[in-house]
């Protein structure tokens, strides 16, 4: 078997949030568990998997802090997995997930949506500014380092800025802070 390059040192945070959730049985079990599944065999009823991968992954996924494993049975034992605050933080990556997934992976229609449980009516999963509540789609922002950057990823994005017409941000907490009017 060929050893996982491990992301968990690097300072870049997608790199590092794939380390928890980019194998692709973790986010099916995520995704199973934000829809009530909490036990073993749920689980594997639900996936297919074998019972050896769904071991290691429940297991990784209790590791890295997203799955909190409790007893439910003590004879025989049996636990279950239930979302911690750092899983329920996934939720909107999830969703997002799933809106692109129908956009550019469903042409038939999707087969999954997000709706409102309040009234039943299909929500569209969207990422805004938390300040403006504008969408953070489209070539009205980017990505900038922040004061923990190392200088190798200063270098990465201040090459891929260059040319793009955008000010070349090297302190956002400074920028964060005029934004605010402060």
């Amino acid at each position: 078997m060929v050893a996982k390059t491990s992301f968990e040192s690097r300072p870049c945070p997608i790199a590092r949030s794939l380390d928890d959730v980019g194998e692709w049985w973790s986010i099916l079990l995520l995704r199973d568990a934000f829809q009530g599944l909490t036990r073993f065999d749920q689980f594997q009823k639900s996936l297919e998997i074998a019972p050896n991968i769904l071991t290691r992954r429940l297991n990784s996924l209790v590791e890295r802090g997203l799955f909190e494993k409790r007893a439910y049975c003590e004879r025989p034992l049996r636990h279950e997995y239930v979302l911690t605050a750092k899983a329920r933080d996934f939720r909107p990556v999830l969703l997002s997930l799933l809106a692109w997934g129908n956009k550019h992976l469903a042409p038939e229609g999707p087969s999954l949506v997000v709706v409102d449980k309040a009234d039943g009516r299909w929500a569209e999963p969207v990422l805004v500014d938390r300040q403006t509540g504008r969408e953070l789609d489209g070539e009205g922002f980017t990505m900038a380092t922040a004061p923990r950057a190392t200088e190798r990823m200063r270098q990465r994005y201040r090459f891929s800025s260059e040319g793009s017409g955008l000010p070349l941000i090297d302190n956002v907490d400074q920028s964060r802070e005029e934004a605010r009017g402060k």
